[in-house]
């Protein structure tokens, strides 16, 4: 018997639901990777800003002095806001990676069921392509054997030199044996 469509249609259904959750994991994945380079932007804005302080320190800029220092907190205030929302992505990332690895498992056990039900069908037909074959095989024999059945008078005269050639060896091996 064939693998039932309804389990042919789980393992769509499944195939799908994974593909789903994969596409909403990459999802989260690729803002989690957009805040982590804002971050890295805002860091670097800091950097930029205390370069800034640093060059006016040897010119006597104060515009540089203060841009500096504006640099320097718009880095900080970016920082603040930006690792509560990357820490908040970071859960939802995990989340989205369980809920993808879930669906995996469960598109592998269907996998699983139309592997078993596929190999137990293709043992049960291996069986009955065999029974076929011993059943043709034991009528052939049969029908022989009924073709060419002798009547009862030749049939013990048949089993008969079978007893000969038994006594023959069995004699041939005592001889063997004495001598």
């Amino acid at each position: 018997m064939a693998v039932s469509r309804s389990l042919r249609r789980l393992l769509r259904v499944r195939e799908l639901e994974e593909e789903q959750r994969r596409l909403e994991l990459e999802s989260a994945s690729a803002e989690l990777n957009k805040l982590q380079g804002a971050l890295a932007g805002a860091i670097e804005r800091g950097r930029t800003g205390r370069r800034l302080i640093s060059a006016s320190a040897g010119s006597g800029e104060l515009s540089d002095r203060l841009a500096g220092l504006e640099e320097i907190r718009t880095g900080i205030r970016f920082v603040e806001v930006l690792t509560p929302r990357i820490a908040e992505q970071e859960e939802q990332v995990a989340a989205r990676r369980d809920e993808f690895m879930v669906k995996r498992i469960e598109r592998r056990q269907a996998e699983t069921l139309i592997e078993e039900k596929e190999s137990r069908d293709a043992v049960e037909e291996g069986r009955r392509s065999q029974q076929g074959l011993d059943d043709w095989f034991s009528n052939k024999l049969y029908r022989q054997g009924a073709e060419q059945e002798p009547s009862s008078a030749r049939a013990s005269e048949e089993d008969r030199p079978a007893r000969h050639v038994k006594k023959r060896l069995s004699e041939n091996i005592e001889k063997i044996s004495t001598d």
